[in-house]
C-alpha cells in the first residue's frame, strides 16, 4: 500500500514558541495536491483530540522510505 503523509508543525495553545511537528499517515488516492485538498478535515479532527495544541503550519509529502509506519 502506498501512503501519503500529512505533516502538522504543531505549537502549545499555552506556549506558542514551542513547536513540534506530527505525521498523519494516509492512503495514497492520487497526488499530493488531492491530500492538499482532502487535509482540511483530518486537521480538524486532529485538532479536536489535541486540544492544547494549535495546528500552525501543513503539507503533504511522500514518506520517507526509511521511517516506520
Amino acid at each position: 500500500m502506498n501512503l501519503i503523509d500529512l505533516i502538522l508543525t504543531v505549537c502549545l495553545a499555552a506556549n506558542p514558541a514551542e513547536c513540534r511537528t506530527e505525521h498523519l499517515y494516509f492512503e495514497n488516492r492520487g497526488s499530493l495536491v488531492q491530500c492538499m485538498t482532502l487535509a482540511p478535515p483530518e486537521i480538524a479532527r486532529w485538532s479536536v483530540e489535541h486540544p492544547a495544541l494549535k495546528v500552525v503550519r501543513w503539507k503533504c509529502a511522500f514518506p520517507d522510505k526509511a521511517r516506520p509506519t
